[in-house]
């Protein structure tokens, strides 16, 4: 018999939160991720996808991100994170 752990270690950390990443930045690349009808209009057209939003939900995204990700020619979803996550660590 295997016997129960006596001592664990627990650490009181905040999950590190990047800066100028929103909950809205971080939702518009799930949905990218889990369904492939999503992605190929947000790569196309990101002002419709956006304005469409996924499975009913809209994205709770500021006017300057949904500036940023509509002003974005990419050919593919990482190229897209990419260049976001460029442009946000310039801002900050």
């Amino acid at each position: 018999m295997i016997a129960p752990m006596t001592y664990q270690t627990t650490m009181s950390r905040k999950p590190s939160s990047r800066p100028g990443i929103s909950s809205g930045i971080s939702r518009v690349f799930a949905a990218a991720v889990v369904n492939r009808q999503f992605c190929d209009m947000l790569l196309q057209d990101p002002s419709i996808a956006l304005q469409k939003g996924y499975l009913g939900e809209t994205f709770p995204l500021s006017k300057e991100e949904k500036d940023l990700i509509v002003s974005i020619q990419a050919n593919s979803l990482s190229d897209l994170a990419k260049q976001i996550n460029r442009t946000l660590l310039d801002i900050s």
